[in-house]
């Protein structure tokens, strides 16, 4: 039997993008194949928690996927004449997948051909990152929708637009000239994917471990392809020196804690020590780029064996190149907080107004801005701008980190 809920939710996570994989290999039909897989998930959710676990899980999903889609393409004589053609083509074992403990060869792993596909050139950027995270990354439409900050109803339109370009694209791995096009995409896909599994946008846990997992391991097998791509090895080495803190960042009760208060002994060293190597590598591939400079300001956090030694002087330096080479707003906010660390509260304050238009109502910013004002010694403020912080994110364990510390305040 499964140890409840969550264990399935882990597990259906895990296979859902590899079934997705396995229906449009054969079929094409992305959208379709898309809606079957999620039935044939909901189906998993109701039984398997009471049935037991089956023997093949991925397999059971393929299966019930695969019989939906069929019946859904049975409605329609066109599409019925499709499915033969296509089931003429296809080997006799396209529908079965590797017993427990048995591995499949890296050049068959539907999850990366999936990946690419949902970035594929005939897709705007904007709908390329959209239907990545939907199709790939498993997000809810609302997730990605806030991680976009745009409505819901906007995001659900672009999803569905690109379903519908895609169809019918072949599936299959890029050759390389078109790879290297889609590349910066992917990457920026799963370091989205990665994001929201390490602070999750939304709910009642900070951490998402399966998320976060998957986005590295399917880095890792991105790397495996262009092993000398700077970009590709400091994304791999910042997703591991992030990762490598998740143990500290909640309390017994899952309350979050900062990354000054950690206790630095529950870090993964070995996630530490890879990633430092990895950070190495990833500078001597080419001109640093934005994962290469991200990884290093990990690198300098990571290191450091108690807050007080961490070299802020260094991180505001490579926050300097950083800003200055991406328009990403949450770049500058960071570089604020080094400001601070480096020149004192007040100056991380103008830091901060000065980005201000382009964060407009993100509960970072007030986050961020609460903190500074706490430390200038701007009590009243601080604590106005923790509460509106706390209003404006949907993650309970943050939204009671900020109520706490603007409680906090009240006794001073």
């Amino acid at each position: 039997m499964l140890n409840g809920t969550a264990a399935t939710e882990d597990l259906l996570r895990l296979h859902a993008p590899q079934v997705l994989g396995a229906l449009v290999r054969r079929y094409g039909h992305f959208g379709e194949a898309e809606d079957a897989v999620q039935e044939a998930l909901l189906a998993a959710a109701r039984q398997w928690p009471e049935q037991g676990l089956p023997e093949n899980p991925r397999g059971w999903l393929i299966r019930a996927a695969s019989r939906r889609l069929v019946d859904q393409l049975r409605s329609d004589e066109a599409r019925r004449r499709r499915e033969e053609e296509a089931a003429q083509l296809s080997p006799r074992d396209a529908f079965t997948a590797p017993a427990p403990g048995e591995s499949r060869a890296p050049s068959d792993d539907d999850t990366l051909t999936l990946l690419f596909l949902c970035c594929h050139p005939v897709l705007s950027p904007a709908a390329q990152v959209a239907l990545t995270l939907r199709a790939v990354g498993g997000l809810t439409t609302a997730e990605i929708a806030r991680a976009h900050l745009v409505p819901e109803a906007t995001m659900a339109q672009r999803i569905s637009r690109a379903k519908a370009k895609v169809k019918g694209v072949p599936f299959r791995q890029p050759v390389p000239e078109d790879r290297d096009q889609r590349l910066a995409v992917v990457l920026q896909v799963l370091y989205l994917i990665f994001n929201e599994g390490y602070t999750a946008t939304s709910g009642d846990a900070l951490h998402r471990a399966d998320l976060a997992r998957e986005a590295i391991r399917l880095t890792r097998s991105v790397r495996t392809l262009l092993p000398e791509d700077g970009q590709v090895t400091g994304l791999l080495a910042l997703m591991l020196l992030t990762e490598a803190r998740s143990a500290a960042r909640t309390g017994p009760h899952g309350e979050l804690i900062p990354l000054d208060e950690q206790d630095r002994s529950l870090w993964d060293r070995r996630a530490i020590d890879e990633g430092c190597g990895l950070v190495g590598k990833a500078l001597s591939q080419g001109p640093a780029g934005a994962y290469q400079l991200q990884a290093a300001i990990a690198a300098l956090h990571d290191e450091a064996a108690r807050a007080d030694d961490t070299d802020w002087p260094q991180i505001l330096a490579l926050y300097d190149i950083l800003v200055r080479r991406t328009p990403d707003p949450m770049a500058r906010l960071s570089r604020a907080v080094a400001v601070a660390m480096v020149h004192g509260p007040r100056a991380g304050l103008v830091e901060v107004a000065a980005i201000e238009d382009g964060l407009t109502g993100h509960h970072r910013l007030d986050a961020v801005r609460a903190h500074l004002l706490e430390r200038a010694g701007e009590t009243d403020a601080a604590r106005a701008a923790y509460q509106e912080a706390a209003t404006r994110t949907l993650s309970i364990p943050e939204t009671r980190y900020l109520q706490m510390r603007a409680a906090r305040l009240l006794s001073k």
